[in-house]
Order: C-alpha cells, then structure tokens, then sequence
C-alpha cells in the first residue's frame, strides 16, 4: 500500500531539512534531493517499526498550508 505524505524542505546552513508534518518526522541531506530520500527512508523505517496504534496517534489527517501577511517593523 502506498501513502502519499507531504515534504517540507528548507535550507538549513550548507545543507537542506526535509519535514512530514502529517507525522512530525524530519530528516536532512546535502541536496534537496538527499533530504527528500533521506525523509522517504525514515518514514519508510517509521512505518516498519511502529505499531498500529503509535501510527494512528501521530498521523495528522488534515494539513493545510497558507502563507499570511504580517507587519514588520
């Protein structure tokens, strides 16, 4: 069965950060490309080693992403 999970990616220093916010799991890699692999690789451990029931638990349904205007300064 496959799973489609969403990957936030930001760079961090020299490298990149990847995020799942459905299961607050973050990886990391020097590319954008290694860090979405390295994400893939940590859900697909998580998904492995956890029981059904930490699954349930941590799995967010609903994710929304908007951006907002604020005021600086």
């Amino acid at each position: 069965m496959l799973q489609k999970l969403n990957a936030i990616i930001e760079r961090e220093g020299d490298g990149y950060v990847a995020l799942c916010p459905e299961l607050d799991i973050a990886s990391q890699g020097d590319t954008i490309e290694q860090a979405r692999d390295n994400l893939k690789e940590a859900l697909e451990l998580f998904f492995e080693t956890a029981s059904h029931e930490e699954i349930k638990q941590r799995l967010h349904g609903e994710i929304y992403l908007t951006q907002v205007e604020v005021a600086v300064g």
